[in-house]
């Protein structure tokens, strides 16, 4: 059984990540092994989450991984923790649009079976607090709110007055948190600054939060309270079985580069760049574990820094980040940029590796694989989507279904010769991407839990083209 609780709060801007990160690091350091976990697509808080624990942030999302995962995931992740701890996304009752509870915090403490502890903003509120607290208890009698923290309370009397508040409606104040201006985690357009892109900040930022939980919060009474969750009725996520449900054993296959070394485990051994460094932060810790599983040494790289793609790479994949604010580094790095360019294995892009991969971002050169130009814009694209593979691709067969999220302020202006890599269904019909030879790009994010099929399907023409 996995001590667990769920950090939810009323409405986004509440501190729950402030909260959540400074909890996991307060008992990260009281010597617990501490499982991070984030509901829905966020790649940056699970950044925070990785400093607070020294273990990979991992995300639930029962819209792009499907509910029937969640506890599977779940389990993965936390398998040897001593607790874990799940931050919400938005208010805990907010989900997809239109679709109910689907895709909310509710939903995945529901799933797990987690008591929740809600985060109140205090800052504009005194008795009402019973009322708002009450509403929230009350409206899903599926749903266990086993307490309270109070954020951004004012002084010794706010904090009484609020406490009291709480006893008249049963709900257990489990801590009470001062206004601090200094625990702020920097925004920009497209939410908080990536733990990755100011390391030292980041780590003051966890430290601070870490100690003003262990001030202001009841730890005992909170690590009591995870330990009454119930045993889940599910199996862990193994990404060695699951590549081998979907899939099947990949076939065998002599490698024909020297030094490439050969079949491991009856899989070809492939090695697949995945880049990362501070442009490209955003990756999901379930996509290298399939990969390896299908047989591949992922090695990372950061295009940044590095001159060259890592020794007998057979494939690259770019995620997605903010390389439109590191435009002039990228651009700098001539020898990668070109490399890149020229490499004829598969290439799997997303978002900001599709940005890298045009010819141009905001006039600055980049790696020019597509003949496209990428250009910041004011219009934010957001929200879970719908998708069919229109073009077979290194990624996907065609016929593919999946669900993705996207999330940028850049637009490309469409290629000519290639073909569209993805058919939107939901909630809007559009093609998206490009398939262009043995390269997949797209503003898609996908969470390849989801569809095992991708790490197999990338190996495979991974170890295919090498061997040719």
């Amino acid at each position: 059984m996995v001590a667990r609780l769920v950090i939810a709060a009323p409405t986004s801007g509440s501190g729950k990540t402030t909260v959540a990160t400074g909890l996991m690091a307060a008992f990260a350091g009281a010597g617990l092994a501490v499982s991070a976990h984030k509901v829905g697509p966020d790649y940056i808080d699970p950044g925070y989450h990785a400093l607070a624990t020294g273990r990979p942030g991992r995300n639930l999302d029962p819209y792009l991984c499907g509910p029937q995962r969640v506890a599977p995931l779940f389990l993965h992740g936390a398998a040897g923790c001593d607790l874990a701890l799940v931050e919400g996304v938005m208010g805990l009752f907010d989900g997809a649009a239109g679709q109910g509870e689907l895709a909310s915090t509710a939903q995945v403490a529901t799933i797990l079976r987690a008591p929740v502890v809600l985060v109140v903003d205090a800052s504009a509120q005194a008795r009402s607090v019973a009322a708002l607290v009450h509403g929230f208890a009350s409206f899903d009698p599926r749903l266990r709110i086993g307490g309270v923290l109070l954020n951004k309370v004012g002084s010794d009397r706010h904090e009484r007055i609020l406490r009291e508040a709480l006893e008249e409606v049963g709900v257990p104040c489990l801590g009470a948190m001062r206004r601090d201006t200094g625990l702020v985690v920097p925004s920009r357009h497209l939410g908080l600054v990536p733990a990755a892109e100011r390391a030292t900040d980041a780590r003051h930022f966890v430290r601070a939060a870490a100690a003003a939980v262990r001030e202001s919060c009841d730890l005992d009474a909170l690590l009591a309270l995870a330990r009454t969750a119930p045993a889940l009725q599910a199996e862990p996520w193994d990404p060695a079985r699951e590549v081998d449900t979907a899939a099947g054993q990949i076939p065998p296959v002599r490698r024909s580069r020297t030094g490439g070394g050969g079949p491991v485990g009856g899989a070809p051994r492939v090695r697949v760049a995945l880049a990362t460094g501070p442009a490209f932060t955003f990756h999901y810790a379930e996509q290298a574990e399939l990969l390896t599983a299908a047989g591949a040494e992922v090695t990372p790289f950061d295009p940044l820094t590095d001159e060259s793609l890592p020794p007998r790479t057979d494939g690259v994949i770019l995620g997605g980040g903010f390389p439109e604010l590191h435009a002039a580094e990228l651009a700098a790095n001539a020898a990668l940029r070109q490399e890149i360019a020229g490499f004829p294995g598969p290439v799997a892009a997303e978002c900001a590796g599709l940005l890298y991969l045009s010819r141009t971002l905001d006039g600055r050169p980049m790696c020019g694989r597509l003949p496209v130009a990428a250009t910041m814009t004011g219009r934010l694209t957001l929200g879970y989507r719908e998708a069919v593979a229109l073009t077979g691709s290194a990624l996907a067969a065609p016929g593919t279904r999946l669900r993705g999220h996207e999330f940028h302020r850049t637009a490309v202006d469409p290629p000519r010769g290639a073909a569209p890599a993805w058919g939107f269904t939901h909630p809007e019909r559009r093609t998206e991407g490009f398939v262009d030879g043995a390269v997949h790009a797209s503003y898609l994010h996908l969470h390849w839990a989801a569809e095992p099929s991708l790490a197999t399907r990338f190996v495979e023409r991974c170890a295919a083209w090498t061997c040719d």
